[in-house]
């Protein structure tokens, strides 16, 4: 059904951005790209742990139905955040989210969405989502490399942090881009299904749902294990708007 990417942090700042992965078998790119020399047969139900261009280098042509990617959101924070009681808050400041410049983070960018259209079937789907921070230069890329952008999705956090400090409008979005591999691919989309998710309305573009946490939030040692992780039902709606069984 598609790839389900999550970041990773690298050895370095300087070295490629790694995601996990899950693989299910479920318009044109600018020049001509040769297929992948000796692809390794797609791996169904695996997590594939290592660097995402690497790790969808080794996946045969057009062999997804739909992806969905969660990168680094480059977010630039600078020093610590802390709460009006003086508690810290525990912000994204992991080294795979760090990038020396914008041109760093569009060139990361460019590679993953080249091999993503690769592995891409003609009619797939690809999600990208993300914040002010980063949304607006992945969909840049995503036109450049010849994707079609069919909606763009708020995700309208029923419960979001604060502006601790009182100085801009408190940050309770995301946003989701859907692109299809061309302007012509016949993808998939589950009108029934949304229609059925929403007492029997039409599915908007607006999709409000709490962040992660409780039982549902994975630790290590007492620790959030990803800074960033999104909730089930997030994905379960993605899944089932543009994804068929087998």
């Amino acid at each position: 059904m598609g790839i389900i990417e999550r970041i990773d942090a690298p050895k370095n700042r300087n070295a490629p951005r790694t995601k996990t992965g899950r693989a299910q078998k479920n318009g044109s790119q600018k020049g001509k790209r040769k297929p992948a020399q000796n692809a390794a047969k797609l791996p169904l139900n695996q997590i594939l742990k290592m660097d995402c261009v690497e790790a969808m280098a080794s996946l045969p042509d057009e062999s997804v139905d739909m992806i969905f990617a969660d990168p680094p959101y480059n977010l630039q924070l600078g020093g610590d955040l802390y709460r009006p009681e003086g508690g810290q808050v525990d912000a994204v400041d992991d080294e795979w989210d760090h990038f020396d410049s914008f041109a760093a983070y569009d060139a990361f960018t460019n590679a993953w969405l080249t091999e993503a259209r690769r592995i891409l079937k003609p009619n797939g789907s690809l999600w990208v989502i993300g914040s002010y921070h980063n949304i607006f230069r992945v969909g840049a890329s995503l036109q450049d490399l010849g994707y079609w952008i069919l909606n763009d999705i708020i995700w309208r956090k029923a419960n979001p942090m604060p502006n601790f400090k009182g100085t801009r409008f408190t940050n309770a979005h995301e946003t989701l881009i859907w692109a299809s591999k061309s302007e012509k691919a016949k993808y998939t989309f589950n009108y029934r299904a949304m229609k059925n998710l929403n007492d029997e309305l039409q599915m908007r573009s607006d999709w409000v749902m709490p962040i992660c946490g409780g039982q549902e939030r994975l630790k290590r040692g007492g620790v959030k294990a990803h800074p960033t992780q999104k909730p089930e039902a997030l994905l379960y709606r993605v899944m089932l708007a543009t994804t068929n069984p087998g």
